[in-house]
């Protein structure tokens, strides 16, 4: 097997709010609609996200009954995003309708600020320091 990319999609309740968001907030452009307009593909340097409308509680997984839910939520898979100015983009994406959702901190790697995006999913935003995630590594 040969991967040849990584596609993240991201499920939002209003694509045209999505898109706001991304844009706006986080600095993505849309480059294309897909899929009968309700998908958009918004790129960046550091890769590319699918926005795909779903709605609020619509089936999440064929054939159980879990549900589409765009409160706050916990997923043990997220975006992180490195930035260069961290209080400039945590500023940026809260004027857009980013929430906390938890404390920024200093680490040795940088400073890291858990947020929300408007449709409850969680992603990080990080400034490294000098050496990053070098001053974490174990070997």
């Amino acid at each position: 097997m040969v991967i040849r990319s990584l596609i993240v999609n991201i499920d939002v309740a209003d694509l045209e709010a999505g898109i706001a968001f991304y844009e706006t907030g986080l600095g993505f452009k849309l480059r294309r609609r897909l899929f009968d307009g309700r998908v958009a593909e918004m790129t960046s340097p550091a890769g590319t996200v699918f926005l795909i409308e779903q709605a609020p509680g619509s089936p999440a997984v064929p054939g159980t009954t879990i549900a589409r839910d765009y409160a706050s939520h916990w997923t043990p898979v997220h975006l992180d995003i490195a930035v260069d100015d961290l209080d400039a983009a945590v500023a940026r994406a809260e004027a857009a309708g980013a929430r906390p959702s938890g404390a920024g901190a200093a680490q040795a790697f940088g400073r890291i600020a858990p947020m929300r995006d408007p449709f409850g999913h969680g992603f990080c935003l990080i400034e490294f320091s000098d050496r990053g995630y070098d001053a974490v590594a174990l070997a």
